[in-house]
C-alpha cells in the first residue's frame, strides 16, 4: 500500500510537465518551412537539426514559454549556416503568451543580438476538416 501511496504522489507531482498542447511543434515548423520553401531538419556536421533553413536565415520553433531556449539554438544554427538567425514563438495560449515574446524581444536587443522573430498560431495551420456523414 505505501508503495503504491508513493507511486500516486510522484504521478500527481510530475504530471504538470506533460502539458497539454494543442498541436505538436512540427506541425508548425511544416506549415512555416514549407509556404517558404525551406529546408526542415536541416542536419548540421555536429548532428543537431535547424528546424527550417531558409537562404537567408536559421529557424528554431519553440513554444512561447520556451523563449530562452529558441535564443539560444538559433543563434547558434545562424553561426553554423552563416545566415541570420531566427525564432518562430508558438503561441497557443493567446494574450498570456505574450509576454514571452517581450522577453525574446528585450533579450535579443539587450545583447545586441540580431535575431528575427515571427510567431504561429494554432489559426496559421491548414487543417483541413473532416467530411461530417449526415
Amino acid at each position: 500500500m505505501k508503495k503504491f501511496f508513493v507511486f500516486i504522489c510522484l504521478i500527481l507531482t510530475i504530471s504538470p510537465v506533460w502539458a497539454k498542447r494543442l498541436h505538436h511543434e512540427a506541425e508548425y515548423q511544416k506549415a512555416w518551412c514549407d509556404k517558404r520553401g525551406g529546408v526542415m531538419e536541416y542536419e548540421l556536421n555536429d548532428k543537431t537539426r535547424v528546424d527550417c533553413l531558409l537562404p537567408d536565415l536559421a529557424v528554431e520553433f519553440d513554444f512561447a514559454n520556451k523563449w530562452a531556449e529558441c535564443i539560444g539554438q538559433a543563434i547558434y544554427y545562424g553561426k553554423m549556416t552563416n545566415r541570420q538567425a531566427a525564432c518562430v514563438l508558438i503561441m497557443e495560449n493567446g494574450e498570456k503568451d505574450l509576454k514571452y515574446l517581450r522577453r525574446l524581444r528585450r533579450a535579443a536587443y539587450r545583447k545586441g543580438v540580431n535575431l528575427r522573430t515571427f510567431t504561429m498560431k494554432p489559426e496559421h495551420l491548414c487543417i483541413p476538416v473532416n467530411n461530417v456523414k449526415k
